[in-house]
């Protein structure tokens, strides 16, 4: 599978989904485990959200040879 998230993206990932479950640890509420999602999605790389809406943040390499035509 491709990897459809940026650096900067998957570590804000992590850094919300620290904060959500350590909220949910010290007595919050249900919907903090959502966390986990951040945390799995921030492991992975790929955001199934992403992924159906075709959304990227991450930048593809360009490549000299993109830019031919083909026959």
């Amino acid at each position: 599978m491709k990897c459809n998230l940026a650096l900067w993206d998957r570590t804000l990932r992590f850094i919300v989904a620290v904060m959500l479950l350590t909220y949910v640890i010290a007595g919050g509420p249900f919907w903090g485990w959502g966390g986990l999602y951040f945390l799995l999605t921030a492991a992975w790389g790929l955001c199934p959200v992403y992924a159906f809406f075709r959304f990227k943040t991450i930048r593809t390499p360009q490549s000299p040879f993109n830019n031919l035509r083909k026959p």
